[in-house]
C-alpha cells in the first residue's frame, strides 16, 4: 500500500456552467487525475449510519456529494481530517491507502463516488488494526 497522507487528499472543484435553465456540473478526464472504471453512489442512508471503514490498496476515488451533506472521516496512520461535502460540484480526491468513514448523511443526499478501479474485494482493508500495519 502506498504511504500517502492526508496532505494528498485534496478538494477537487468540478466546471459548472450556470444560467437562467439552471446548472450543469461537467466531469471531464481533465477534472479527474484516473481513468474513471467504476461509478457507483449512496442513497436512502439513515442520518445515523455511517459508510466506508475501509481503505484502498491501489483504487483512488473521487467523492461527490450530488444531493445534501455528509461528512467524510480521512485518516493517514497517524493524522485524521473531518473534511464535510455539501456542494455538487467539489468532490474529494482519495488516493491510495487512506481510510475513510462517511456519516452524518443529511435527508435525501446522495454521495457519488468515481474509482479508479473495478470492483475487487482483495484491494479493500476492511480492518483497521490491519490498515495501521500496512501504513507503519
Amino acid at each position: 500500500m502506498k504511504h500517502n497522507s492526508i496532505e494528498d487528499c485534496r478538494l477537487i472543484t468540478i466546471p459548472k456552467v450556470h444560467d437562467e435553465r439552471g446548472s450543469l456540473a461537467v466531469i471531464e478526464k481533465t477534472v479527474v487525475p484516473f481513468s474513471i472504471k467504476r461509478v457507483y453512489y449512496l442513497y436512502d442512508v439513515p442520518s445515523d449510519s455511517y459508510r466506508g471503514g475501509h481503505a484502498h490498496k491501489k483504487q483512488e476515488s473521487i467523492i461527490i456529494a450530488l444531493s445534501g451533506s455528509f461528512t467524510i472521516l480521512i485518516d493517514d496512520g497517524s493524522q485524521k481530517k473531518k473534511i464535510i461535502l455539501n456542494k455538487p460540484n467539489q468532490g474529494l480526491f482519495l488516493p491510495t491507502g487512506i481510510w475513510r468513514e462517511i456519516e452524518n448523511f443529511s435527508s435525501g443526499s446522495v454521495c457519488l463516488v468515481l474509482a479508479s478501479t473495478e470492483f475487487e474485494e482483495a484491494d479493500y482493508v476492511r480492518d483497521y488494526e490491519a490498515f495501521k500495519l500496512f501504513k507503519s
